[in-house]
This record gives structure tokens, sequence and C-alpha cells, in this order.
């Protein structure tokens, strides 16, 4: 690494939960959460919750991750509250994962690439989700950007919904699955990085049996713990030697507490303590 070259965020990432703990808070601003807290379902709503939020857990969790969906619905007021969410957060000292789930070829996966990966954009994040099933060369542009920044990539692999099984269960002709080959192409992305990689997977917290290798030398998000069903016992379970590496990721188990800010900061802080003890 040069003497100008940004920090990887396999770096920052893994620093961060030795300091914070492998506990990841979603700020997902369902209308029905708004609703619960007493707010309009409309931007004003949405900017207090989401504010509220930032400052009950991103001072106290390795990583945040907004999902980009439930701001996008209010229109550029919406957006304007995200690009809030990960300024604030990240001055705050989380990581920012933006939960975007983007995956198309060419310049439009270059387009995506510059708007949530390149610094330069006001939704710049540290790290976003992306989809590989339009071919895990599609994400070429994101993966090369987020080398140029420092940035990271985690890449659907083996997710909790029901539907994921029939694509990513379904295997080539040599008999590798789907998820095989995408975690195969994470380890190879990975590969010679210190301390760890900047590329990472998407394997649920639900899931009943990997049946893949998930040591991929780089992080691993673990959406589905706490309300959804996850606990500490899924992450030793379903991903063994490499539970150190894993972002258990929760949002309402969380978001439900508000506008409670005290709550919810210490409902991180259980979490954390929870998964520090079972992954010991």
């Amino acid at each position: 690494m040069t003497a100008t070259s940004p920090v990887s965020f396999g770096a920052r990432v893994q620093a961060a939960m030795a300091d914070r703990g492998q506990f990841c808070v979603g700020i997902d601003p369902h209308g029905a959460l708004l609703r619960d807290w007493g707010l309009t379902d409309d931007a004003a709503g949405l900017e207090t919750f989401a504010m509220t939020v930032v400052e009950a857990v991103a001072p106290h969790c390795s990583v945040v991750k907004p999902q980009s969906a439930f701001y996008e619905r209010h229109g550029s007021r919406g957006v304007a509250v995200l690009e809030r969410v990960i300024a604030e957060s990240r001055a705050a000292g989380a990581q920012v994962l933006l939960d975007v789930k983007r995956g198309d070829i060419g310049s439009t996966s270059q387009a995506y690439a510059d708007a949530y990966l390149d610094p330069a954009s006001p939704l710049a994040a540290d790290a976003i989700t992306a989809s590989p099933f339009l071919g895990f060369g599609s994400l070429d542009p994101m993966v090369d950007t987020a080398r140029r920044h420092g940035a990271g990539v985690f890449v659907l692999a083996l997710t909790s919904n029901k539907e994921g099984p029939e694509v990513q269960h379904a295997t080539t002709d040599d008999g590798a699955s789907v998820a095989g080959l995408v975690l195969d192409r994470l380890r190879g992305l990975n590969a010679g990085a210190d301390p760890l990689g900047s590329f990472g997977a998407v394997v649920g917290a639900t899931i009943a049996d990997p049946a893949e290798d998930l040591a991929i030398h780089g992080p691993l998000l673990a959406p589905g713990y706490g309300e959804q069903g996850g606990g500490p016992a899924d992450i030793a379970r379903i991903f063994g030697g490499s539970a150190r590496h894993v972002l258990a990721s929760s949002s309402r188990a969380v978001l439900r507490l508000g506008p409670d800010r005290a709550a919810m900061t210490d409902a991180v802080r259980r979490a954390n303590d929870e998964l520090a003890e079972a992954l010991a």
C-alpha cells in the first residue's frame, strides 16, 4: 500500500468489529415503524426517525446498514435524508453498509459504483450490497471502483428468503452450486489481503445448512438475526471458524424500541455482549 492509498474496507471493518462488536443495525424506516413511533409516514417523519436512530446506535456499533428503498420511496427528500444518515453515521465512527442490492451490466453497473462507492458522490458509503445473478463478472465495475477507493462489496450468496434456493442452489454441469461459485469468486478477490479482504458474502442467519465453504477471508453479513429467528448459536453453527468475521444484522429488534434512544443503545450493547460470549 502506498502512502496515498486508502485504508481498505476489510481492514476498517475488522478493526471496527474488534472495537465495537459484531452487531450490525439496519436503519430501515418501514412505514409501520414510523406510525408506531407516532410519526407521519412522509419525509419529515422519516428524517426524525432516521436521525434519532443514528444518534442512538451509530456511536456504539461497528456497522450500520440503511436500506435504500425505504428512503427512496419518499423521493428526493428521502434520498437527502439517506445522505445525512450516511454522513452522520460515519462521523459517529460507524462503518456504513448501504443496502442497495444493485446488479446490472456495463456502464450501468459503473454508474451504480460511482453513485455509492466513489467519495465524490454524496451517497458514497463504506460498502454496498450487490446481486451477482447477471453473472459475477457483471460486478467488475463495482469491484474495481471499491478497490480504487478503499470500499467494500457484499455479494448475495445464500440468502434466507424462501425463494432464494431456486437460484442459489442450482448447479452447473460440473455439479457446483451457484452459491458455491459466488463464494469461490469472493475467495479469489480476497486472496492475499491483509488482514481481511474487502469483498463479503451475504449469508442468512436462519439458513438450515450452508453446505458450502464460507471461509472467504472476507466479512460475512448475516441478516435475519434477532426477531427473524437467528441467534448467537446459529451464527456459531452456520459459520464455524469464520464466525469471527460475521456481522449479525438486525433492524426491528432495535428500532421497535424507539423513540427511546437509551433503550435502542442498550439493545445494541446487549446484542454485542451476547455475540461476544457465544463466539468467544
